[in-house]
């Protein structure tokens, strides 16, 4: 907590932040979490971090799977992780497909004010991390301290692509460097 009694969270994008990217992931047992990313968490959560994934999962408006497929996922995740001593606050999840028009699907920031509301979350020194340019721009658009890019994922190829347009992010290796920063620069 900060002085003002709200939490700080890390809000991160699921595949290709936290899992490894497979094409529609929808089955529990093809979940492969990418190297150092749990214990990276764990580090978070011992120094009293909330932990809030945001998704845009858009199989599901697509019509390839359905949300109770996602919330498999997220359970599976969540005790995986949990077995780890790694608590996630909250899975928000945008169903729908890129098209069609959603709330939450990023680069909406409406999660993150979303869990700013319901989880006493202090935005302003609060973190988002990702692999797209949709993720940096949901932290952004809500006023985070930093967005973080990692280089899972499609994060390389975003680094190369856009590198003046993620010249206000950090962009580390993955996770682990995501807290490893953050420890090392906390105010």
């Amino acid at each position: 907590m900060n002085g003002t009694g709200l939490r700080r969270a890390l809000f991160l994008d699921r595949d290709g932040t936290l899992i490894a990217d497979r094409h529609y992931l929808h089955r529990p047992e093809e979940v492969e979490f990418l190297p150092g990313a749990v214990m990276a968490l764990r580090r978070l959560c011992d120094a009293g971090f909330a932990l809030v994934v945001v998704t845009n999962q858009s199989g599901v408006g697509r019509g390839y799977f359905t949300m109770e497929d996602v919330e498999r996922v997220h359970a599976h995740i969540a005790g995986e992780c949990a077995s780890l001593g790694v608590r996630f606050d909250r899975f928000y999840t945008a169903p729908e497909a890129p098209d069609q028009p959603s709330r939450g699907r990023k680069p909406s920031p409406q999660f993150l004010l979303d869990a700013r509301d319901s989880l006493g979350i202090d935005l302003a020194g609060s973190y988002m991390v990702g692999d797209k340019m949709v993720d940096l721009e949901a932290g952004w658009n809500a006023g985070v301290a930093r967005s973080f890019l990692v280089r899972t994922g499609y994060g390389a190829e975003v680094e190369r692509k856009e590198s003046a347009r993620i010249r206000n992010a950090v962009v580390a290796d993955g996770l682990p460097g995501v807290a490893d920063w953050i420890l090392g620069n906390q105010r």
